[in-house]
């Protein structure tokens, strides 16, 4: 199991890195702002069985 993943900040392009918390489930959704630019993103995590990782973002929609 992959206890972190990574994801690119779409408003300033730095490669963010977040820890993954299986005990939330196998399909979490957030909101986490970059720890760079402070600009809010949405976080879509999936955990598959054999326990890989899944994340995508994107910027948060007003």
């Amino acid at each position: 199991m992959q206890d972190e993943a990574t994801y690119f900040c779409e408003s300033c392009g730095e490669e963010i890195v977040i820890p993954v918390d299986p005990s939330a489930g196998s399909d979490q959704r957030y909101v986490e702002d970059c720890p760079v630019c402070c600009h809010a993103n949405e976080i879509h995590v999936e955990l598959d069985r054999d326990g890989s990782v899944r994340l995508s973002s994107r910027p948060e929609q007003d």
